[in-house]
C-alpha cells in the first residue's frame, strides 16, 4: 500500500496575477490523478482551489472538499467533489483536513492558505505529526516565507532540538517525489523507535 493515499492541497480561492500560479494548480492535479492519490482541500470552486479540484477530476482521481458552512457562497462550493463535508467552522474544518490527509502542499495563496501552512509546520515541530510538509515555491512565490523562516533560525527562535521540518520545491514535477521520499523516511524512522 502506498504510504501516500491522500494530499492535502492549501492554496489561494483567487488565481493570483502570474498564469504560472494556475499552470501549477491545473499540473499538479493532473500528476496527482495519475498516481491515483486523493485531493484533500477546502472545498471551493474559486480560484486556485477549483483549478486544481477540476484537474484531479477530470483525470479520473478523488476529489474531498472540506468547506465551513459560512463560507460556501464566498468561495462557492465545488459541486464535483467525490465528497464534500460542510463543517461547523474553521477549527473543524482544518481537523479533517489533517486527518484525512498523508502529506500537505502549499501553493502560492493568501492568509488563510498561509495559516494553514504554518500550523501544519507547528503541530509538525511541537510532535504531533510526521506527515511531509512541502511549500511550493512556483514563480518564488513563497520566498519571503523562506527568508523570514530562516530568520527566525538565525535569531535562535527556530531552534535545532525544535526545528521545523518542511520541504520546498520550485517546479511542479518535483512535488510528488520529494513527499514520497519524505513519507519513506518517516516509516523507517517510525519502524526503529518501535523496535
Amino acid at each position: 500500500m502506498a504510504l501516500i493515499q491522500n494530499i492535502c492541497v492549501f492554496c489561494g480561492s483567487g488565481v493570483g496575477r502570474d498564469p504560472a500560479f494556475e499552470q501549477a494548480a491545473d499540473q499538479f492535479g493532473t500528476i496527482m490523478a495519475r498516481a491515483g492519490i486523493g485531493l484533500v482541500y477546502g472545498g471551493g470552486s474559486i480560484g486556485l482551489m477549483g483549478t486544481v479540484a477540476r484537474a484531479v477530476l477530470n483525470g479520473g482521481g478523488r476529489v474531498t472538499g472540506i468547506i465551513p458552512g459560512f463560507l460556501h457562497k464566498r468561495e462557492i462550493r465545488f459541486e464535483g467533489a467525490t465528497e464534500m463535508i460542510v463543517t461547523n467552522d474553521m477549527h473543524e474544518r482544518k481537523r479533517l483536513m489533517f486527518e484525512k490527509s498523508d502529506a500537505f502542499v502549499a501553493l502560492p495563496g493568501g492568509v488563510g492558505t498561509l495559516e494553514e501552512l504554518v500550523e501544519q509546520m507547528t503541530w509538525a515541530q511541537l510532535g504531533q505529526h510526521e506527515k511531509p510538509i512541502l511549500v511550493a515555491d512556483i514563480g518564488h512565490f513563497w520566498k519571503p516565507l523562506l527568508v523570514l523562516l530562516a530568520h527566525m533560525r538565525e535569531a535562535g527562535f527556530i531552534r535545532e532540538s525544535m526545528e521545523v521540518h518542511y520541504l520546498v520545491a520550485e517546479r511542479v514535477s518535483e512535488i510528488l517525489p520529494m513527499l514520497e521520499k519524505a513519507a519513506q523516511n518517516a516509516a523507517v524512522r517510525q519502524v526503529r523507535a518501535s523496535a
